[in-house]
């Protein structure tokens, strides 16, 4: 299992894709800390022991647990030239059998957003997803008016699929969400014949 965990590692133009690892604990802290007022408007609450150590040994254990498992891929953003923890990506709930899909959840901490971090991590992962998990579909949603995250799904080559209601909890109350999804055999848009 821990072999399975330390292998999964993908690379893309600035970063370093890998699974948290307990070191990270102090980064993770002091990142998600200086982020909460940039990402809480987009998250569902944090509970009391969110930023706690003990709370992120957790999440470790829980991204080694699910990577070999194969039911989620949880990953950090590390960027490489000097090594900075930026934020995290997962590809979670992975269905096989006929679905053969993911769903996509991210942040990145307020001092790196919009320098195309998140998009060069996003194509990374949908890659994995498609070419090495064999998934056929993967997909995302967000709230309507989080204009920046929709442009990046959009950017990404996600298409807008519709709207769910009451999907997540986020900030204490049941929203609405915009749901986009990136297929790896995708015809939308490229016929005439209304696919």
């Amino acid at each position: 299992m821990l072999g399975l965990r330390r292998k999964l590692k993908l690379e893309s133009e600035r970063l370093t894709l890998r699974p948290p690892v307990h070191g990270d604990y102090a980064e993770w802290s002091n990142l998600r800390a200086q982020s909460r007022e940039f990402l809480s408007p987009w998250e569902p609450s944090w509970s009391a022991d969110h930023l706690s150590r003990k709370g992120f040994s957790n999440r470790v254990y829980w991204a080694s647990r699910a990577i070999s498992g194969g039911s989620a891929v949880p990953l950090f953003l590390v960027r490489r030239d000097d090594n900075t923890l930026l934020g995290a990506i997962t590809l979670d709930n992975i269905r096989r059998g006929p679905a053969q899909a993911g769903t996509l959840g991210y942040w990145i901490g307020e001092p790196y957003a919009r320098n195309g971090y998140m998009r060069e991590a996003i194509s990374a992962v949908v890659h994995h997803g498609f070419e090495k998990l064999g998934l056929s579909r993967v997909e995302a949603a967000c709230l309507p008016e989080n204009a920046a995250s929709r442009g990046l799904l959009e950017a990404s080559h996600f298409k807008y699929e519709g709207v769910a209601q009451s999907y997540l909890q986020i900030n204490g109350r049941w929203r609405t969400h915009v749901l986009y999804a990136a297929l790896r055999m995708d015809r939308r848009g490229k016929s005439n014949a209304g696919l």
